[in-house]
């Protein structure tokens, strides 16, 4: 694990695996760099360096008050100082919708494959609060608390689900990153229609969404297509429940990166 320094001086972890043009992963929501393990190794044999990072208030990174979606858009762009250049950004969920807010602030991205984004274009929002709240319940140390709210509000899972996986015993893992839903609540509220900033990004964008996910998800990511000049939709039919598929998004990355 290697660490980069953002512009606020906070520390982001981040390692690498593989030789070749960087690819910088942008994990979502309860991810640490360790769970694109799968994804960076193929990203290695395909020829490439995987970058993956914890980000802000997750794993081996630190954390620096006031927050701002504009901190997150910095850290990845310590982390492409760092190790980079980069090729390619590749973003999942709420990483995608960093990655391309990120680009339109112009950090150096290359590439832009968009899995997925949770952009509700003014349509079903969470509620505008939601941040606060969240933030309150990680104060007051009710952190798995924020953890459930986060996943009832801010994902729209069942309630059932939710109480189902917090009996669960993978629920612990989530808890020390209670803090991080605060930030990610926040950036997905902040843009939660792209800016035009963002639908005028210069670099390339492909967005990827599987066959089987949230609908939501899915009319996002046509939506999204449609709005940016030159972008490409792909479906990745491997990629089911909302997770990307590691050997097939490569496979496409790998195509459009070799030219």
């Amino acid at each position: 694990m290697q660490h980069a320094t953002s512009a606020d001086g906070t520390r982001i972890a981040f390692e690498t695996s593989g030789d070749g043009p960087a690819v910088v992963i942008v994990n979502g929501a309860f991810s640490l760099a360790r769970d694109a393990a799968d994804f960076a190794a193929e990203l290695a044999r395909a020829g490439f360096r995987a970058v993956a990072y914890d980000r802000r208030a997750r794993g081996g990174s630190g954390d620096t008050r006031p927050f701002a979606p504009e901190r997150e858009a910095e850290d990845l762009a310590a982390v492409i100082e760092a190790a980079g250049p980069a090729i390619a950004v590749v973003g999942h969920s709420s990483g995608a919708v960093l990655a391309l807010y990120a680009a339109s602030l112009g950090v150096p991205t290359g590439r832009l494959f968009l899995s997925e984004p949770p952009f509700h274009f003014g349509e079903d929002e969470p509620a505008h609060d939601l941040p606060g709240r969240l933030q309150a319940l990680v104060d007051e140390g009710r952190a798995a608390d924020a953890v459930t709210t986060f996943q009832l509000e801010g994902i729209g899972l069942p309630q059932a689900m939710v109480d189902q996986f917090r009996a669960s015993p993978m629920f612990e893992a989530l808890v020390p990153l209670a803090q991080s839903t605060v930030y990610d609540a926040t950036l997905t509220r902040d843009v939660s229609t792209p800016t035009a900033r963002m639908l005028s990004v210069v670099a390339p964008v492909v967005v990827l969404s599987g066959a089987q996910t949230f609908p939501f998800l899915r009319a996002a990511a046509e939506r999204l297509a449609g709005r940016i000049p030159g972008a490409e939709f792909i479906e990745v039919p491997e990629s089911v429940n909302h997770r990307l598929d590691a050997g097939a998004t490569t496979r496409i990355i790998r195509t459009r990166c070799s030219g």
